[in-house]
């Protein structure tokens, strides 16, 4: 309404001023909940990387690491074999919107995971990336929107349908985990790369459990 007053003003067809009389349509931030999966969603998700494609084992791999660790989609594209300590158990993930580089711990079935792409379906190729295209010439994934398409198609084959975001729904799904789990926000915000707290916050709303806890009587309500 207020862009069509604003038109009608540059139009002459009405007093200048007009617009202001619509009022702006308040905004509270974070009021949405984050998109995120249930564990049974989730394990689910990541089963239907076998669809007997020749990149199931690549799909696979990248599912685990977005929903074990909360990699971002460009985290995934970007990570090289230099960046994975198979001795001590981590992933190195470089700076990136926090700018501080990050390390985090590789779970067991991630890493076997990475091993059975590496050793089973990886082309054979100079290129330090992990994940590679699966079209030749095979070079590293230059668009994120691969591991959001990955992400959707497991999605739609294991039938989880409404969830927004896609593989950033996964790692949304790692944090609620992380919280529900008792981390601490600190924790969260350490695996995630957040620069603030206040940003790891948002996942307090989804810890039920402990919001139960703390929410007072409706007043009115039976006893």
């Amino acid at each position: 309404m207020r862009a069509w007053l604003r038109y009608l003003v540059f139009r002459g067809m009405a007093d200048a001023g007009l617009e202001a009389a619509i009022p702006s349509m308040p905004q509270w931030k974070h009021a949405s909940l984050p998109a995120h999966l249930t564990v049974e969603q989730t394990e689910r998700v990541i089963g239907t990387a076998w669809d007997g494609s020749p990149h199931e084992l690549r799909d696979h791999a990248i599912l685990l690491m977005l929903a074990r660790i909360g990699l971002r989609a460009c985290e995934a594209t970007h990570l090289t074999f230099e960046d994975i300590d198979w001795a001590e158990g981590y992933v190195r993930i470089g700076p990136g919107k926090s700018h501080r580089e990050r390390l985090l711990p590789l779970p067991c079935d991630v890493g076997e995971a990475l091993y059975a792409y590496l050793q089973r379906e990886r082309p054979a190729s100079l290129c330090r990336t992990v994940f590679l295209s699966t079209k030749k010439p095979y070079g590293p994934i230059r668009d994120t929107s691969v591991i959001s398409s990955t992400v959707r198609r497991a999605m739609a084959r294991s039938g989880v349908v409404g969830i927004a975001g896609a593989a950033h729904a996964l790692r949304h799904t790692a944090a609620t985990q992380m919280v529900r789990e008792g981390a601490s926000f600190k924790d969260v915000a350490d695996v995630l790369g957040h620069a603030s707290l206040a940003t790891t916050a948002i996942y307090a709303k989804l810890d039920v459990a402990r919001l139960v806890q703390v929410a007072l009587p409706w007043p009115g309500a039976r006893s």
